[in-house]
């Protein structure tokens, strides 16, 4: 991300106004990170990074308009180098001369803003939060089922699409088809569709289709929390697939661990169904009910209570 691509995606949202630096707009910003320079300003530069976003609110002008002129230039030239990737002004507070004159020589771009200080800081840092987050790309269908962002993947021609069509056919709603881009916020994932295909589907033997157009927009939304990642496969007779549910099955992603399940499809299997159901009960493990434990764990007592009636009948000193 450089300056210029913020400058034209923030400029009406932010109320930014360039003063100086428009040379500059190319350079890059590498570090996330926002700092406010007020003890860099009056002197102490220890543990100061050049590599970050500089924010000037009402108390660092202030200080600097009571400053004398001589000792305003070596403040601001200590603080702003030619590493600093930018710096705004909060506001519309008007810049120092001095100011200006070294984002000039520097080709540092100098913004002002009309937003408090807090108010813009908290943008800057949600918007470079968003721009450096990992990412990667996949094959699959992201759907929405029952409040939950299901990834459903699986080999060419098994049947994604079909299943994700089907679900936004019994009012579920599709998030992305074919390639879907996830991205890392902290401890969780988000996943969207791409563009241009974007709510578009691709079902062999009828081309594509606009699912927004068909279905309305309530079945579509741009983006979701992963939840659930799904692998649909071609029945395979010699393998063994768990019939009881009490291994819990995770798959990695950008390094979090989702919910993983596998699903055999074959003719006569209702696949959608059989995600509407994982869905829900995926959702009663999280409430703390687990199916397959509850039986286990009344299994377990029944063995038990009958080990131990047929073990006093055994007993030959019981009267």
């Amino acid at each position: 991300m450089n300056l210029s691509d913020l400058y034209k995606e923030k400029r009406e949202a932010w109320k930014l106004e360039l003063v100086a630096g428009e040379n500059a707009l190319g350079r890059s910003i590498q570090i996330p990170e926002v700092h406010r320079p007020g003890l860099s300003l009056a002197g102490y530069l220890k543990d100061n990074s050049p590599k970050r976003l500089l924010v000037l609110g009402r108390v660092e002008i202030s200080y600097l308009k009571d400053l004398k002129p001589s000792i305003r230039m070596q403040r601001l030239r200590e603080v702003v180098s030619t590493k600093t990737p930018a710096l705004f002004i909060c506001r519309q507070y008007l810049p120092p001369p001095e100011l200006i004159a070294i984002c000039e020589e520097r080709a540092v771009p100098l913004f002002r803003s009309r937003l408090k200080t807090i108010d813009l800081i908290t943008e800057l840092n949600l918007f470079l939060v968003d721009v450096f987050a990992p990412r990667m790309s996949c094959h699959g269908s992201l759907v929405e089922v029952h409040g939950l962002g299901v990834l459903i993947q699986g080999e060419s021609a098994v049947g994604k699409s079909e299943t994700a069509l089907g679900l936004v056919e019994r009012g579920h709603t599709l998030i992305g088809d074919d390639i879907v881009r996830i991205k890392k916020h902290g401890n969780w994932l988000e996943g969207v569709g791409v563009e241009p295909s974007r709510h578009h589907m691709e079902v062999r033997g009828i081309g594509i289709i606009n699912v927004a157009n068909l279905y309305g927009v309530a079945r579509i939304r741009e983006k979701k929390r992963l939840d659930i990642v799904v692998e649909l496969e071609d029945w395979d007779e010699t393998r063994f697939y768990d019939r009881i549910g009490l291994e819990e099955k995770t798959t990695k992603m950008l390094g979090l661990s989702l919910p993983f399940y596998t699903v055999p499809i074959k003719p006569g299997r209702d696949v959608v169904l059989l995600l509407e159901t994982l869905t829900l009960n995926h959702k009663l493990k999280r409430m703390g009910y687990h199916s397959a434990q509850e039986l286990d764990s009344k299994l377990l007592s029944l063995i038990e209570r009958k080990s131990g009636k047929t073990n006093r009948q055994k007993d030959p000193c019981q009267k």
